[in-house]
């Protein structure tokens, strides 16, 4: 999977809504709010520095196999006492002035393919570094999304509430009217008083979960605290999901709607097995652990370098009156000199420091294997569980809207019959609390899915970003 970094002019806009008043606050939906997490991560940003750093590491690996390293120097000095004369080649105890230039290169011609194997290293750990990014995208993304569901699900949850306790408070003003008519006991209005007070507290809940809510996904999306933050609250903004949703759809498989099941779950693990993040961040250390292990073993072959370099001097006498120095350019072509090596090393005995070294390189290229394999096998059930819950919990949806549809109207039913006098105020409440409870169950299921399949869309290529 490419990992591709989301540029847009959002983040610069969202800056802006930071300043803006809570009446004044732009409306995000889904994506957005994703765009926004991904755009402002301190954890992004930490991998694009560690990206940077592998960048620079990649330049350093190309440099050094292929350009010398080049340096130079010079130095100046004076002697006051006894020194030998550079012209005549005995000692004098004259005062004299020396000043020395020297140019000098050198590069490995072999050196166990040490840079050879650092090239292919450094740009797996650079692939191996927009992978991660890629993952951490993928990581928040998910994270804001359940995030953002929760509140959608409070939102809705709250809205339901409102509607009962305007429902209890109209129940409550009738069973007061009826009970001066003699119509209800007091028992019953009592009772109706107690379920618009549960009604009351429920709501009360509800609206503190959502605040929660609210908070949480501030914190996912690295949105200011103080700052109001407000979502598409409608359910339209969401990728549709292809679950049916009449009720003479309950007895039907919903795997009977989709390719043939075990189909499915082999393409999709055929793709995950080479485009999951985790994956290749696996192989990636298993190949470079690979390479660190062959290096190691080519270091206990001689190595081959090449110098050379230049150097020049120059000379004089400041004490001498009768002292008449050559020129400076003069001196520096005679004095110079020019020199070139060819170096052979040998190891022969490092007090087997390299057998060691081998060893340790064995044992973590044996350990990024059998990371690699484990990785493997994580992400292989990750995706049959996914499919396995995006499965159930479009049959728990199913079940659910048909159930939420079958207690409103048993709801409506007994709302007739309690105005009516035929039923108690408990077998009421008892309606009421069933309805309410539907209600939650077929919104939580909802949800659900669209997470679940969500996920399996994920794992089938498609980014959460582009769903």
């Amino acid at each position: 999977m490419k990992a591709t970094r989301i540029l847009t002019l959002t983040s610069v806009f969202f800056l802006a809504v930071a300043s803006l008043s809570a009446q004044d606050t732009v409306t995000m939906n889904l994506k957005e709010c994703m765009r926004y997490a991904v755009e402002h991560s301190t954890k992004v940003r930490i991998q694009e520095a560690d990206n940077r750093d592998a960048q620079i590491d990649r330049r350093d690996a190309i440099l050094s196999a292929f350009t010398p390293q080049v340096s130079g120097s010079t130095y100046a000095y004076s002697n006051f006492g006894r020194s030998i004369d550079p012209e005549t080649n005995t000692y004098i105890r004259t005062t004299s002035f020396h000043n020395g230039y020297s140019l000098s290169a050198g590069m490995y011609l072999f050196n166990g393919f040490q840079a050879v194997n650092n090239l292919k290293i450094t740009k797996t750990a650079q692939l191996m570094g927009l992978t991660q990014a890629q993952q951490l995208e993928d990581q928040i993304c998910l994270a804001t999304m359940e995030v953002y569901c929760n509140v959608l699900y409070y939102n809705e949850l709250e809205k339901a509430l409102q509607n009962q306790v305007a429902t209890a408070e109209k129940a409550v003003q009738r069973a007061e009217r009826q009970e001066q008519l003699g119509q209800k006991s007091h028992a019953d209005v009592v009772q109706m008083q107690a379920d618009l007070a549960d009604r009351h507290y429920q709501l009360t809940t509800c609206r503190n979960n959502l605040a929660n809510a609210f908070i949480t996904l501030k914190d996912v999306m690295f949105w200011p605290i103080e700052v109001p933050l407000k979502i598409d609250e409608s359910f339209s903004q969401l990728p549709q999901c292809d679950s049916p949703t009449n009720e003479t759809a309950v007895g039907l498989s919903h795997r009977g709607s989709r390719m043939d099941e075990s189909e499915e779950i082999s393409q999709l693990l055929s793709f995950a097995k080479t485009n999951t993040p985790s994956i290749l961040l696996a192989e990636g250390r298993m190949k470079n652990a690979r390479l660190s292990l062959k290096t190691a073993r080519w270091q206990l072959l001689p190595t081959l370098a090449l110098y050379g370099g230049w150097s020049s001097s120059y000379f004089t006498y400041p004490g001498r009156e009768d002292y008449v120095p050559t020129p400076f350019m003069d001196q520096i072509k005679n004095n110079g000199g020019e020199y070139i090596q060819l170096s052979l090393s040998i190891p022969i005995f490092d007090r087997l420091s390299s057998h060691s070294n081998i060893a340790k390189k064995k044992n973590v290229y044996e350990r990024a294997q059998a990371e690699y394999e484990q990785t493997l096998q994580t992400v292989e059930a990750e995706v049959r569980r996914a499919v396995a819950d995006r499965d159930g919990t479009a049959d728990a949806l199913l079940q659910a809207e048909a159930r939420a549809s079958l207690q409103q109207e048993a709801y409506t039913l007994n709302a007739k019959q309690f105005e009516q006098g035929l039923i108690s105020s408990i077998e009421y409440q008892t309606a009421s609390n069933n309805y309410l409870n539907a209600l939650a169950e077929q919104l939580n299921a909802r949800l659900q899915y669209f997470i679940k399949n969500s996920v399996v869309t994920y794992y089938g290529g498609t980014p959460y970003l582009l769903q």
